[in-house]
C-alpha cells in the first residue's frame, strides 16, 4: 500500500509541476478593465474600426499583421499566429518582440510589466470571438 501511495503522490506532484509551466489562466473580467489602457489606440468589438492601432477582436488565433489595418510597422513580414505565449511576450515589450522577429520595431509603446495584468488581458482577448 505504501508503494501505491508513493506513486500517487509522485504522479500528483508531476502533474502540478507540468501545469505550473502552462500559461496561467487570467480573469477576462479583470482583463476588460486592463484593456481600458489600450482603448486610446485599439478597439475590440466585432467589425470595429481600426484606430491608431488595429482592431483586436479575434486576435487570438489570428496570423499577426493579417488585418486590413494599413499602418502595421513591426508586423510586416510576421510569420506567427497569436497565441497566449506570444501575446505574453509581446505585451511585455512590444518593440523588442517585433524587432527580434521581423527586424522592425512595433510602434506600440505600452508595456504591461505585471504578469497578472498580461494574463488577464490575454484572457479578455481570448473571449473576443
Amino acid at each position: 500500500m505504501r508503494k501505491e501511495k508513493f506513486i500517487a503522490v509522485a504522479l500528483a506532484a508531476a502533474m502540478a509541476l507540468a501545469s505550473g509551466t502552462a500559461m496561467a489562466a487570467g480573469d477576462a473580467a479583470k482583463g476588460a478593465k486592463v484593456f481600458k489602457k489600450c482603448k486610446a489606440c485599439h478597439t475590440a468589438n466585432k467589425g470595429g474600426k481600426h484606430k491608431v492601432g488595429p482592431n483586436l477582436f479575434g486576435v487570438v488565433g489570428r496570423k499577426a499583421g493579417s488585418t486590413s489595418y494599413k499602418r502595421y510597422r513591426g508586423m510586416k513580414g510576421a510569420d506567427w499566429t497569436w497565441d497566449e505565449k506570444l501575446l505574453d511576450e509581446y505585451l511585455t515589450n512590444p518593440k523588442k518582440f517585433t524587432k527580434s522577429r521581423t527586424g522592425k520595431a512595433s510602434s506600440m509603446a505600452l508595456k504591461l510589466k505585471k504578469k497578472g495584468q498580461r494574463d488577464d488581458i490575454i484572457a479578455y482577448l481570448k473571449s473576443l470571438k
